[in-house]
């Protein structure tokens, strides 16, 4: 069982998983901070204050939920823009004509004498 746990844990996925975690958390605290200490006072100055945590229907935290909305809609946007600047930097893939394959003495000697013998003659 040790022996197998340990093969689990040393494949490729689980390690790229852990790290992706690990990183998407980091990059989740800076967007935070973008958002929070940012952009939501930009767009206060500009259309009054962003905070929606006040608002409340009955028991119901309405404003917390539309700040997260707010959030994650900011994240989205700001992965996306990454996203779309890595595939303009990636280069596409150049591709290669195939090369026809260069036939050998031996080939070129064997397709004379096939030749020659579809047709009849002697050799």
């Amino acid at each position: 069982m040790v022996s197998e746990f340990k093969e689990f844990i040393s494949k490729g996925n689980v390690l790229d998983l852990a790290v992706g975690v690990i990183i998407g958390a980091a990059f989740g605290k800076i967007v935070s901070s973008l958002t929070d200490d940012i952009l939501m006072p930009l767009v206060g100055m500009v259309g009054g204050a962003p905070d929606f945590s006040a608002i409340h229907v009955g028991p119901l935290k309405v404003g917390l939920f539309l700040n997260a909305v707010v959030g994650f809609l900011i994240l989205a946007f700001i992965i996306f823009l990454i996203v779309k600047g890595a595939n303009t930097i990636k280069k596409a893939p150049v591709e290669v004509a195939p090369v026809a394959p260069v036939d050998t003495k031996d080939q070129v000697l064997l397709a004379e004498i096939r030749d020659a013998l579809r047709a009849g003659g002697r050799l």
